[in-house]
C-alpha cells in the first residue's frame, strides 16, 4: 500500500510539475512578447541602446551573474574585480543587444557587395564567401557566441551561399517558435541540435552542401579538451565530419562595433590537424577550435556569452563509438541546403 502512495504521489507530482513548468514557459513569453512589442515602437537605434542599458543594471541581479563573474575570475585571475564586473556588465548588454536585435534583424542587415559606402554591416574576407558558393564541393563554417553571431548565415545567403545552421532552440518552447519563424524568414535552412542531427548533417556535406555549425557550447561526454587553459568537454562532431568528408573547414565570427554596426569576418580555412595516416585527427582538431574561439574571446571578451557553464564536466555512462561518430549516409537520404 505504502508504495502504491508513493507511486501516486509521485505521478502527481510529475503532472502538475510539468504544468506548472509550462505555465512559467507561457508567462516569461508573453513577458518577452511585451517587451518586444515596446521596443517595435522605437527607432532601432533607440531601442537597442535602451535594452543595452536596462540589462546592464538588471543582469546582475540575475542568477547567472555569478556563474559569468566566476568564469570571468579563472580566465583572468590577473584582472582586478571592478576589471571583471565591467566586461560582465559589457557581456549583459551585448545579450540583450543580441535580443532585441531580432526584432530588426531585415533593418540591421544592409550590406551590399556592389555598394561603394560601407553601412551599418561590414564584411572582411568577402572573397571567402564567394569562393565557398562557388565551389561545388561540401565546406564547414563555425563559430562562437559572440556579437551578433545570428549576422553570419544572412551574410552566406547574401553571397549566394546555401547552408543549413545547427541551432539549439531556447528551452522555453513558446519563444522558440517565435525565435525559428524569425530566424527562417532569413537564415535559409536551419537544423535543431538534437537527436539525429549529425546524421542530417553528415547528409547535407553528402550532397555537396554546406553547414554552418556554433563550437563554444558545453557537450556532455565530449572531447577532453581545454578552454582559457582550464579542461572542458567539446563537441566532436565537426571535427568528425571533416575528417569523414575531407572538406575545408573556416573560421567566422562577428564583431560588435560602435553605433550599433558590425563586422562580419570569415578567415583563411584552417589547416587541420593530420594522425600519421593522414586523416584528420578529432582530438586535435577539435582542440584548434577551442583555440580560436578563445583568441576571437581574448580580444573583446564582453562579447561572449560568459554565463554559459563551460566547463562544468558531465558524467554518465561511456557510449559505443558507433553512437558518437556519425555513419556515412544513403545516397540522397538528406537534401543539403
Amino acid at each position: 500500500m505504502t508504495s502504491v502512495f508513493k507511486k501516486f504521489r509521485r505521478d502527481l507530482k510529475f503532472r502538475y510539475g510539468r504544468q506548472l513548468r509550462q505555465l512559467n514557459y507561457w508567462l516569461v513569453a508573453r513577458a518577452a512578447m511585451m517587451i518586444i512589442s515596446v521596443l517595435r515602437l522605437l527607432p532601432a537605434d533607440s531601442a537597442l541602446n535602451f535594452a543595452d542599458r536596462v540589462a546592464r543594471r538588471v543582469g546582475p541581479w540575475v542568477g547567472r551573474h555569478q556563474v559569468a563573474v566566476d568564469n570571468l575570475r579563472k580566465a583572468y585571475p590577473e584582472k582586478s574585480e571592478s576589471e571583471i564586473q565591467a566586461i560582465a556588465s559589457d557581456m549583459w548588454g551585448n545579450m540583450a543587444r543580441l535580443a532585441a536585435e531580432y526584432i530588426f534583424l531585415d533593418a540591421l542587415f544592409d550590406y551590399d557587395p556592389a555598394a561603394s559606402k560601407p553601412g551599418r554591416v561590414e564584411v572582411k574576407g568577402a572573397d571567402h564567401f564567394v569562393e565557398i558558393a562557388s565551389e561545388q564541393k561540401p565546406h564547414i563554417v563555425f563559430t562562437g557566441h559572440l556579437g551578433n553571431f545570428e549576422l553570419l548565415p544572412v551574410a552566406a545567403a547574401t553571397f549566394g551561399m546555401n547552408i543549413t545552421a545547427l541551432f539549439r532552440p531556447p528551452n522555453n518552447p513558446y519563444l522558440a517558435d517565435y525565435i525559428l519563424s524569425t530566424r527562417r524568414s532569413t537564415m535559409g535552412s536551419l537544423l535543431p541540435s538534437m537527436a539525429g542531427a549529425s546524421f542530417a548533417l553528415a547528409g547535407v556535406l553528402e550532397n555537396g552542401g554546406n553547414i554552418g555549425i556554433l563550437v563554444d557550447q558545453k557537450f556532455s561526454n565530449g572531447l577532453d579538451t581545454t578552454f582559457f587553459g582550464r579542461r572542458c568537454q567539446s563537441n566532436r562532431v565537426l571535427a568528425t565530419l571533416a575528417r569523414h568528408y575531407d572538406c575545408d573547414v573556416y573560421p567566422a565570427r562577428c564583431v560588435r562595433l560602435p553605433g550599433n554596426r558590425f563586422r562580419l569576418e570569415i578567415e583563411d580555412k584552417l589547416t587541420l590537424p593530420r594522425t600519421t595516416d593522414g586523416s584528420v585527427d578529432v582530438h586535435a582538431t577539435t582542440q584548434r577550435l577551442n583555440d580560436v574561439v578563445e583568441r576571437w574571446v581574448r580580444e573583446d571578451p564582453g562579447q561572449w556569452m560568459w554565463f554559459h557553464k563551460r566547463w562544468e564536466i558531465g558524467g554518465g555512462r561511456k557510449r559505443p563509438q558507433s553512437q558518437l561518430q556519425p555513419q556515412a549516409p544513403k545516397p540522397n537520404r538528406w537534401r543539403g541546403g
